[in-house]
């Protein structure tokens, strides 16, 4: 059943007035803190917010501490002249981004063909006993074709990036030569943006540095993705209808 026009307008004034209570109640509160500096979010317990999660990660096997009389040290310590540079499941290690690209390509080419056939038969079979339109029948040529092709491409490609941050990353898996693969993660929100970093790869230990640092250019079968997502990014991006145009229309 189609709704009747009066019930659209019911609809439609409902939808407003409910925007214009959420809008004025917003008003309110801002007219309220005319001359007063912004208020802080009072500090609250994380695990108790809606939608919290416990986090998950890899950790590493655990060790039974033992102790030994008369010795400052104990088995799976953390200090104390251990190697503090990531090394286990479940370490932490930074990454130092540095990716700087440039490139600049030009390419041209150019293509030409001229191809002519000609086939002729000038003399049929009793075309010279035939008079008057008979003769004009006959075709001079059989065959006659001719064909001139040309191309003549041109492009260019001038690209030039630099991507220079620090990301935390967490050792996710040990290899059985004792490489690391790592992966970081980084969300920042800046009022109704997201920009997201993320690093991913396989880390030689012996890269690692000793304030437990390693450089981007290190890292084998490195994936580096940086964007954002968010009201300036539905912007910059076409809309899904034209998306799809552009992938399914052949021309």
């Amino acid at each position: 059943m189609f709704a009747s026009p009066i019930n659209r307008i019911i609809l439609t004034g409902a939808l407003l007035a409910t925007a214009s209570i959420a809008s004025g109640c917003s008003s309110i509160d801002r007219l309220s803190q005319i001359g007063e500096t912004p208020k802080l979010t009072a500090i609250e317990n994380p695990t108790a917010q809606p939608g919290y999660k416990p986090v998950q990660m890899p950790m590493p096997k655990p060790e039974v501490a033992s102790y030994n009389a008369n010795s400052l040290w104990r088995n799976g310590s953390r200090a104390f002249f251990r190697d503090q540079r990531a090394a286990r499941i479940g370490d932490i290690l930074t990454i130092t981004v540095n990716f700087t690209d440039r490139a600049n390509m030009a390419n041209q080419s150019q293509r030409s063909r001229a191809s002519t056939e000609d086939a002729a038969i000038t003399d049929f079979a009793g075309s010279k006993l035939l008079t008057g339109n008979a003769a004009k029948v006959l075709p001079g040529s059989l065959l006659a074709t001719d064909s001139t092709a040309s191309y003549d491409g041109k492009g260019s490609t001038i690209r030039q990036e630099a991507l220079q941050t620090s990301v935390a990353a967490v050792v996710t898996q040990l290899l059985p030569n004792g490489n690391l693969v790592v992966e970081g993660k980084q969300e920042i929100r800046v009022n109704f943006e997201i920009r997201e970093l993320i690093v991913a790869g396989i880390v030689r230990p012996e890269d690692i540095q000793s304030d437990n640092t390693i450089d981007s250019s290190k890292i084998a079968q490195a994936r580096i993705a940086y964007g954002g997502r968010g009201q300036i990014t539905d912007v910059q991006q076409p809309r899904y209808g034209q998306q799809v145009t552009d992938i399914l229309l052949p021309f």
